[in-house]
């Protein structure tokens, strides 16, 4: 049997086919359909199909990612959607973190939390932090309710009563007496979604959830359907944002946990390759024809978190967005992409993104009616993009529209020629792209320069000299089939479901019964997802606690034993919490009382083991070609540079910049300042030649 995986961009549609020893059969980059993404999803499946030979009914493993719930929330295209708080909760939205992201700034603009006030509704009853009720639900209340959200015009409703976590009984009868009335209404509960404390955060991701479930349930409804037409017989899983996979049902649920699903897929194809390569510290780099994503990897683990924000009004500051709190793979993504348009602003300076000319009509090198200048465009006025070979050669580049487009966009503003505009454009997003790294690595507490950057995606081996560059970075990896990375990735995750339950306690106070019995309940409502998806493997499991000193606000993750805890482990986590309370803070604070919040749960499947690199000590010059007219990135001015083609390079192979490596579904850049070479497993590494000696 075969795997498929289907990655669906803002740009394109990446497709991957493997055989069951995770070897790649054949690969197809093929232009998203907006209107149905499906139909781009199914013109790859079937080419890659037709390449390799084989039919729907030898495909024993389906995985799927797609950037429709991410841009579904950053476009705000999802249903009309209210919320139902308990009494005296109304201004939850209103009120948030009581705080301003930005102090000082006189035209600070709020983060859109899609809900006004006047679609925020409530209902009484209450339920106290244990469990306990203090207030029965008011029931004879619902046909108001319905009322209200009827005339409001709302077709989803986000569900999050006070405490909800602890006891989820009133969430669940209020759900009950709302369908009764409105059956078409959609419906989203807080204790599902986000099981946590911390009303505002639970709200938020709560609200998310609701807006974009009756487009997502409907896109996966259709996309089952479709393939189902073709001859697909197996289960399609999704991949989520925490870089595992879950099913079809659950995705429909719980469509929040979709955001990020693609470049997730990236992040596992980073951590994987850095794996077997022995490499600790990396720098994942994935450029796409929309977006570009940059994720931090240490010891094969991809960076994660427990929260991230949505439609950020200011790009690098936190609180200026929407909150999300699902598990997901940290990284940072900004608007530069292929497709990124550029403009100049009423101070003369060059722009580039966020805004995307997408698949349609896309660059205007596409020749498809695009007529702003775009990052593609700059590219192939550099003479960096080979016209003939572009896009597998199924989509044939105009070289005079993008040098036009450059004109009418930049050139005529600032006085510039289409390739100085072009370089003008080059300049500016690949230092964007530098300095979201620069930023993150920051804000983590990291050090870019000794990373090795593992480059891919549509253009990321194409900017990836680039943008080493200016990140201090001095060795990149780009690897095998690097333009569909993120559907590769894909094939590596496993099926995996974490959950997260709030159970506040004193460490000293642990009432371990209670808690062990919490996680009975966790690990079997997590095991039904996964036995969904991985009906035969061998299941493993990680619990964690989310510690911190009595009074403070936020928490530290702690591992836990995988079994049920004793109380001869209460010194042990003790001493675990102050081990890395000292490692982040650099002290302990003696005397003080620890409490947890929060308790969590991962259940996943065997992924695929990670191979060992074939060693290659051998090093020879690689035989020259073709050459090319390109403007040099380094010196600024035009020269020669050296083409190679990928599939005629051989391990041990070396060459110096400048050079273009082109293959299908993109091109490796070799900067000036950089030389290459083939390892035993065909994947190419960049090395910055010392200042002085290029």
């Amino acid at each position: 049997m075969v795997r498929l995986a289907v990655d669906i961009g803002g740009t394109f549609t990446d497709t991957v086919l493997a055989n069951g020893l995770g070897q790649i059969l054949a690969t197809s980059k093929t232009p998203t359909t907006s209107d149905n993404p499906t139909c781009g999803a199914l013109e790859g499946a079937q080419r890659v199909l037709e390449d390799s030979g084989n039919d729907w009914s030898q495909i024993g493993s389906f995985i799927h990612g797609t950037t429709l719930a991410t841009n579904a929330l950053i476009e705000r295209r999802g249903a009309t959607t209210a919320t139902v708080t308990t009494e005296g909760f109304r201004d939850i939205l209103e009120i948030g973190y009581e705080r301003r992201y930005s102090q000082y700034d006189i035209n600070l603009v709020k983060p859109d939390l899609i809900v006004p006030r006047a679609r925020s509704f409530t209902i009484r009853g209450r339920i106290a932090a244990s469990g306990k009720v203090l207030r029965p639900l008011d029931e004879a209340a619902t046909d108001r309710l319905v009322r209200e959200i009827s005339e409001s015009g709302a077709t989803a409703v986000a569900i999050c009563l006070m405490h909800s976590y602890a006891n989820p009984s009133h969430e669940l009868r209020l759900r009950e007496l709302l369908l009764a009335a409105r059956p078409d209404l959609v419906i989203s509960l807080s204790h599902e979604v986000s099981p946590e404390a911390r009303e505002f955060d639970r709200l938020c991701t709560t609200i998310s959830n609701a807006y974009i479930q009756p487009l997502m349930a409907s896109y996966l409804s259709g996309f089952q359907k479709s393939f189902g037409h073709e001859g697909l017989a197996c289960p399609i899983l999704m991949m989520t944002a925490s870089g595992g996979m879950t099913t079809l049902e659950t995705a429909a649920r719980l469509p929040i946990r979709l955001v990020e699903s693609g470049p997730a897929g990236g992040a596992i194809l980073a951590a994987r390759i850095a794996s077997e390569h022995g490499e600790k510290d990396v720098l994942s780099f994935d450029m796409g024809g929309t977006t570009a994503k940059l994720c931090l990897i240490d010891d094969g683990c991809p960076q994660t978190a427990r929260k991230f924000e949505i439609g950020r009004a200011e790009r690098f500051i936190p609180g200026s967005g929407m909150p999300v709190r699902i598990p997901v793979i940290e990284m940072i993504e900004i608007g530069a992409g292929g497709g990124s348009i550029s403009q100049v602003d009423r101070l003369g300076r060059i722009r580039v993104g966020p805004e995307s000319a997408g698949s349609d009509p896309g660059p205007a090198a596409f020749g498809k009616g695009g007529t702003e200048p775009t990052v593609t465009d700059a590219d192939v006025a550099l003479g960096l993009i080979e016209p003939s070979r572009f896009a597998e050669g199924r989509l044939k580049i105009d070289t005079q529209a993008a040098e036009t487009a450059l004109v009418t966009g930049v050139g005529k503003a600032l006085g510039l020629p289409a390739a100085e505009a072009a370089y003008g454009i080059s300049e500016i997003v690949d230092e964007n792209m530098a300095a979201a790294g620069r930023m993150h690595a920051v804000v983590s507490g990291k050090d870019l320069a000794a990373r090795v950057m593992i480059a891919f995606g549509g253009n990321g081996p194409l900017h990836a000299t680039r943008v080493a560059r200016r990140a201090r970075v001095n060795r990149i990896l780009v690897p095998k089939d690097p333009g569909v990375g993120s559907a590769v990735g894909f094939l590596h995750a496993p099926v995996s479901f974490e959950t997260v339950r709030s159970r506040y306690s004193l460490l000293d106070r642990l009432d371990l019964c209670d808690l062990n019995a919490l996680f009975d309940d966790m690990i079997h409502e997590a095991e039904n997802v996964v036995r969904a998806g991985a009906p035969h493997d061998d299941l493993t499991s990680r619990r964690q606690a989310f510690m911190r000193y009595q009074g403070q606000g936020h928490e530290i993750e702690i591992s836990l034993p995988d079994r049920a805890l004793e109380a001869r482990d209460i010194p042990d986590l003790r001493h675990a919490f102050e081990t890395e309370y000292s490692r982040q803070f650099s002290r302990v604070v003696p005397g003080m009382s620890i409490e947890i919040l929060n308790w969590a749960l991962t259940v996943t499947s065997n992924a695929p083991a990670a191979g060992q690199n074939p060693c290659c000590s051998e090093r020879h010059r690689a035989r020259t070609g073709e050459r090319r007219r390109i403007l040099c990135d380094v010196s600024g001015v035009w020269r020669d540079a050296d083409v190679f083609d990928r599939e005629s390079l051989n391990p041990g192979d070396c060459l110096n910049g400048p050079a273009l490596i082109v293959e299908p579904q993109t091109t490796t850049f070799v900067s000036a300042d950089f030389h290459a070479h083939l390892d035993g497993g065909g994947n190419i590494w960049l090395t910055r030649v010392p200042e002085g000696t290029a």
